[in-house]
């Protein structure tokens, strides 16, 4: 995956989009999450016999998982924790480059971060992003 530049307008105009690929991945790590608890199991009856209901509800909600990764990940939008829904938008802030940081249930991109430091390292968006 290849990350691409993004403006701060830019990442907003594609936060509609990234919000319906992360709910789509939350909910399928969420069933996937109720479900592990049978998944080896599952696997081994469906191996044993060929088809089982669990087996295929994880695959499911597996393929629906990597459906909306993909789709964040072909926007060049970097996935940063799958469990957090967090996301990094490259872009830039006094012609250096930067991390856009969003992350689930958040409304907006509101923060920034440098390409070295992580969530803890976050910054208000100033005039300073592009």
């Amino acid at each position: 995956m290849n990350a691409r530049y993004y403006t701060l307008a830019e990442a907003r105009a594609a936060l509609p989009q990234v919000k319906r690929y992360m709910n789509l991945i939350q909910a399928a790590r969420s069933e996937i999450l109720r479900l592990r608890p049978d998944a080896l199991p599952a696997i081994e009856a469906a191996a044993a016999n060929g088809g089982c209901k669990a087996a295929g509800e994880l695959l499911v909600h597996g393929l629906r998982l990597e459906q909306g990764l993909k789709g964040i990940m072909g926007m060049g939008i970097l996935v940063k924790d799958l469990d957090r829904g967090l996301l990094d938008f490259l872009g830039t802030r006094n012609g250096r480059e930067i991390y856009l940081c969003w992350h689930h249930g958040e409304d907006d991109i509101a923060y920034w971060h440098e390409v070295n430091a992580g969530f803890a390292g976050r910054h208000p968006i100033d005039e300073y992003v592009a």
